[in-house]
């Protein structure tokens, strides 16, 4: 007898299921649904190897498919047996800190399957699913290890695609991989996120939720018949220990992938009791502004003179906070360079006090040898006690365990002070952990623009907007205005392609717990028209919808900022009209529209600063075509009227 009961607004159903006789060889076969029934997961033994298959729809996206781990020397995708399956449905409504949306809603049915030996009943483990409307998801408990530990040696699970696909994936501080043909090109380290499109067009984004024990996995293609194999690290556990979640997230279009609260719903509820010094926002940001001079001859650089003329200028224009970056305390890399102190142009204290006369928050770069140097806990406590917000923390080094396991430490001491973080420089993978720790503001988790000296191209931001914010918010420094003079600076070392509409548009279509800005206030000012828009934006916007994308080509996506709205779309080096889509927008209301546009002869590498502003009057029934030049994009700001 299913039971219910209902808790803060929560509803729970919980049954025991033992299932007998179903299959062949007296094997269980659980079929799992998701709360909506399109989508179905079964679990099966042949000639006693675990394998399952998932539907969606009426299409098969995984058939005959091995899953399970290698324990110590027993393969337990081999000779094993299902036994009890517990069964809970969930539904509720969460409040983010800094989300996509104000609020996520949680739905999903979970099935725990206990999988044990046919040899040896006391080795065995549980297979956990979550079923949602949009995807599933599994991980491996164990509840109980005879003896101290045991380890899992490598994950056995392969995953037999049933149709052709092509892919794509995350690809460090590069242009993301793909597309790779799954006929026709193979690799063994594929890393997370992975988005596969399938020869029917459905796009399933293939990635890893909760990671917080674990090194990431990865996904290896090289296998024949299009199968698709999990990776992992061996890892010693016991007796209570869970894997990170093994995250499939399916949709009919690319944008789907982007907009699903799949993963950050896998992870722990908000831990911290009181969230209120959690503060998304505008950021300046002084390190690529070094070497920038005024025209009254001003130059910036890494001294805090520099940092009063950008914490005046952020005061006066709706942005929050300022990033002092690396070398404020000595050479970032140097064991003698003390983050307890500053170097002798800056005076950390000053800048600080200044910001807080002027209500702008300083964020203070962190190296990890710094942090490793003078106790990671005594740096983050004297950058709380001197007023700091927060900090970026760069470079950490170390095994891929040992990089997770460390996130953790640093997001939970910045918590402890009451400090937001940011990750940059090779972070380990986001996996939704920003709903534990709302603190973890965002990563570099994908090509920064102008970092790892080298200037990506526009398909880039295209790509990291379709792949890389699958898994969470991002840093990618976005937004330079001075495009055609800014690689003549100290840290910009490759000159930039793109179009200052498309660097505007970045900023919207980019999900962010900080939107840091790389360039000057002077450059700024110089397009003030232009810059009125970012000036507008709001410190957190409070809606997500993508409107229209495709991978490698285009993509459009309208973010809410209270009753309004701000659009922005971008394009590939290809020159692009589309028809934009308002059905956003409320029914009978009218809205003011500011266009922010390339002009007629844009181009993202010969005529990167030209733009044409205009307005006109738009409601949800408007007929919108945009024009993007190549490699440029566009911005829409909807105003309601009263």
């Amino acid at each position: 007898m299913m039971k219910y009961w209902r808790a803060s607004g929560i509803i729970f159903g919980v049954i025991n299921v033992v299932v007998f006789l179903i299959g062949c060889e007296n094997q269980a076969e659980p079929i799992l649904v998701s709360p909506d029934h399109k989508l179905t997961v079964q679990l099966f033994n042949t000639k006693s190897n675990l394998q399952f298959s998932f539907m969606h729809d009426t299409d098969t996206i995984f058939s005959s498919s091995f899953i399970g781990l290698e324990l110590g020397e027993i393969d337990l995708t081999k000779n094993v047996h299902i036994g009890e399956v517990d069964y809970k449905s969930y539904d509720s409504t969460w409040s983010t800190i800094n989300g996509k949306q104000p609020t996520v809603k949680n739905n999903y049915n979970e099935y725990t399957c206990k999988v044990a030996s046919n040899t040896n009943n006391n080795v065995g483990y549980n297979i956990q699913f979550r079923m949602y409307n949009d995807g599933f998801a599994f991980r491996y408990q164990f509840p109980k290890i005879l003896g101290d530990s045991v380890t899992i040696q490598q994950e056995l699970t392969k995953l037999n695609i049933t149709q052709d696909y092509t892919y794509w994936a995350y690809n460090g501080e590069r242009h993301n991989l793909g597309p790779v043909s799954s006929t026709e090109g193979s690799h063994e380290k594929v890393r997370i996120p992975m988005v596969i499109k399938t020869n029917t067009g459905k796009y399933i984004a293939a990635l890893e939720g909760a990671i917080v024990n674990t090194a990431p996995i990865s996904f290896n293609t090289s296998n024949d018949n299009g199968v698709l194999s999990i990776n992992n690290k061996p890892v010693r556990v016991t007796s209570g220990f869970e894997t990170s979640w093994r995250t499939f997230i399916i949709g009919d279009k690319a944008g789907d992938l982007v907009s699903s609260d799949l993963l950050v719903n896998l992870n722990k509820p908000n831990k911290i009791e009181d969230s209120s010094w959690i503060k998304p926002g505008k950021a300046l940001w002084d390190w690529r502004v070094w070497g920038y001079t005024t025209k009254d001859g001003f130059e910036y650089g890494g001294n805090t003179v520099s940092h009063k003329r950008m914490i005046d200028f952020a005061s006066q224009n709706n942005i929050q906070y300022l990033l002092v970056d690396a070398d404020w305390y000595g050479s970032e890399f140097s064991e003698s360079s003390d983050p307890t102190t500053s170097k002798s142009d800056i005076d950390i204290e000053e800048c600080i006090a200044y910001g807080k006369k002027n209500n702008v928050g300083i964020i203070l770069y962190l190296n990890d040898v710094g942090a490793k140097t003078y106790g990671l806990e005594n740096v983050i406590k004297q950058f709380a006690e001197w007023g700091a917000v927060g900090i970026k923390y760069s470079f950490m080094k170390g095994t891929p365990k040992q990089k997770v396991i460390n996130t953790q430490k640093v997001v939970q001491l910045c918590a402890k002070y009451k400090m937001m973080v940011n990750f940059h420089d090779s972070p380990v993978a986001p996996s939704g952990d920003y709903r534990t720790w709302p603190n973890l503001m965002s990563k570099e988790y994908g090509h920064a623009q102008a970092d790892a000296k080298r200037s990506y191209f526009p398909e880039t931001a295209v790509n990291a907007t379709l792949i890389n914010m699958i898994s969470g918010p991002l840093d990618l420094t976005n937004g330079y205005f001075d495009l055609n003079e800014a690689h003549k600076r100290d840290k910009v070392f490759q000159e930039l392609p793109g179009t200052v509409v498309a660097e505007v548009a970045k900023l919207i279509t980019v999900h962010t717990g900080w939107m840091v800005l790389p360039d000057s206030p002077e450059a700024y000012m110089a397009k003030e028209d232009l810059f009125n828009a970012i000036r507008q934006m709001p410190a957190q916007f409070n809606g997500f919808k993508v409107l229209d994308g495709e991978i490698d080509e285009y993509v459009s996506i309208a973010r809410k900022a209270g009753e309004n709205w701000f659009v922005g779309s971008l394009t590939n080096r290809e020159s692009r009209e589309i028809n934009l889509p308002l059905d956003f927008l409320e029914e009978g209301e009218k809205y003011k529209a500011t266009l922010y546009e390339d002009a007629s002869d844009s181009h993202y590498l010969n005529n990167k600063e030209s733009y044409t502003i205009s307005a006109t009057e738009l409601t949800k029934e408007s007929n919108l075509k945009i024009r993007m030049a190549p490699g440029g994009g566009h911005v829409l700001h909807l105003e309601k009227i009263d």
